[in-house]
């Protein structure tokens, strides 16, 4: 997958109220909802539903560490 595509796709899910997994280290599965606010050239920055504030690489969903579930 190319990180321009998945840059975009990303893009185009920002404002939207998207479920997330994260798989963390230690084989740690996270799961949890939140807003893409922001997209930068190598991140982008989830506000989740408590207010928190995540930031994630495009290469975290290349790789698998992060799915979006919608």
């Amino acid at each position: 997958m190319n990180v321009d595509k998945v840059r975009d796709e990303v893009k185009s899910k920002e404002g939207e109220m998207l479920h997330f997994k994260f798989n963390g280290s230690r084989n740690q599965i996270v799961e949890f909802e939140g807003e893409i606010i922001e997209t930068y050239q190598a991140i982008f920055v989830v506000k989740l539903v408590d207010n928190n504030i995540k930031s994630f690489s495009y290469s975290d969903l290349i790789t698998s560490s992060l799915e979006i579930l919608k």
